[in-house]
Formats: C-alpha cells, sequence, structure tokens
C-alpha cells in the first residue's frame, strides 16, 4: 500500500472543520437582512453560524477524491462520521453530568453549557446521517465524473458534486431536525437558501481548489482513476 505524505493532514483538516462547523457553529444563529424582497426568503434570514465553514469540508472532500480517489476518501468520512459520534456522546455526557456543588462556579456555567451543547436527539441524528449520505453523494460523483471527462474540467467535478451532495444534505437535515417545529415554507427557504449558499462557497473556492489539487498531485505523485472501484460506503478497503 502507498504511503502518501499529505494525506493524513487532511485527513485531519477534514474531521476538524467538520467537528468545528457542527459543535462551535450551533452556538450562534447569524442574521441577515436583504435590502429587497426575495422569492421564499422574503426580506431577511436566520441561519446557523456553521454554515459559513461547514462547505469547506465538501472542498477537502472534493481534493481528497480527485487525488487520492473514492476509496481512500471513504475513511476519511467514516473517519468523519466516527468523530462526530464521539463529540455527540461527550457533549450530552458533559451536559448531563451533575455540577459540583463545591465549586459556585459551575452554577453559573452549567445553563451555558446545556444551550450551547444540549441540541436536541433530533438535531444531533440529522447532522450525522445528512453528513454521512451528503458526503458519500458527493465522493460518489465527484469520482465517476472525474472518469467520464477523462481528468479534465475538474471545475464541473467539484461544482457537480457540490450540487448533489449538498442537496442531500439539505433535504436531509433539516427536515429531520425541524419537521413539525418549522413550517413547510421556512423548511424549503432555508434548504433552498443553504444549498445556494453552499454552492456559492464551492463556486468562489474553485481557484484555490485547483491550486490545491495540483500541487498534491505533484507532490504526491498521484492522479487516482477509481475505474475499477467498488463503490460501497460499507468498508474501508483501499
Amino acid at each position: 500500500m502507498r504511503q502518501y505524505r499529505y494525506y493524513d493532514f487532511l485527513m485531519a483538516a477534514f474531521v476538524t472543520v467538520l467537528l468545528c462547523s457542527n459543535l462551535i457553529g450551533p452556538a450562534k444563529v447569524g442574521y441577515i437582512s436583504f435590502p429587497f424582497h426575495l422569492p421564499l426568503l422574503g426580506d431577511n434570514l436566520s441561519f446557523g453560524a456553521g454554515n459559513l465553514f461547514f462547505p469547506l469540508g465538501y472542498i477537502f472532500g472534493d481534493v481528497l477524491t480527485e487525488v487520492y480517489g473514492y476509496a481512500r476518501a471513504r475513511k476519511v468520512i467514516w473517519a468523519g462520521f466516527g468523530a462526530m459520534i464521539f463529540a455527540s456522546v461527550m457533549a450530552w455526557v458533559i451536559v448531563y453530568l451533575p455540577p459540583s456543588p463545591a465549586e459556585p462556579f459551575n452554577q453559573q456555567v452549567q445553563p451555558a453549557v446545556e444551550i450551547l451543547f444540549g441540541n436536541t436527539w433530533r438535531i444531533v441524528l440529522a447532522s450525522i446521517v445528512a453528513f454521512w449520505a451528503g458526503d458519500f453523494v458527493n465522493s460518489f460523483v465527484m469520482a465517476k465524473m472525474k472518469v467520464l471527462t477523462q481528468g479534465r474540467k475538474l471545475w464541473t467535478r467539484t461544482i457537480g458534486s457540490t450540487i448533489v451532495g449538498q442537496a442531500v444534505d439539505s433535504v436531509l437535515f433539516y427536515p429531520v431536525a425541524f419537521a413539525g417545529i418549522w413550517s413547510f415554507d421556512t423548511l424549503l427557504a432555508v434548504i433552498l437558501f443553504n444549498w445556494g449558499f453552499k454552492i456559492t462557497v464551492e463556486i468562489l473556492m474553485t481557484p484555490a481548489t485547483y491550486w490545491i489539487v495540483n500541487r498534491l498531485k505533484q507532490a504526491e505523485s498521484e492522479d487516482y482513476f477509481d475505474t475499477d472501484t467498488d463503490f460501497t460506503p460499507f468498508s474501508l478497503k483501499v
């Protein structure tokens, strides 16, 4: 099995972005006021602050699949999946662990801890399922399009895979987390906004993606094509 210089660093970066987006991001709701009325969105929109950084995870996923192939990207997705489960369990334990009465500061901190890390089971489940499905779809589309385009026009793969992968992510996350709590119109507006926003980030980051991919291919002497790959997500084989 080949050894790569930067693969492990990309895995660590991917997992870091994923955890921070899901743990730090939900702590604050951002707000945008539009100078004009937009269809479905209206005059303003609230959104989870983590959405500003979550698209970076898809960019890392694109780079991993483009350079190292689907099978190695699959290992990274499973690493992120495991990290999210551990973080969710740890957050649940920290929130519900009784604070020591001997430390007065604990009594002040406990309400803030519950607000910041006390996500409902629906939000936790939605985050894990949407990430898992969306990232695998993103990587699958990226790998298939690379073979179809014979490695040309990288931008079509990065943007195309994000369009499909982020659609799956958004369509799964918001209904699972908020159906029955938000109205249908609100759900639809948030799904469309977040989907469009993440695609926009991917488009704007295309020059940086090109630069990173080209440098990595040269440094690793690798440009993997998934011509005979088993695309099952339920494997760690490379």
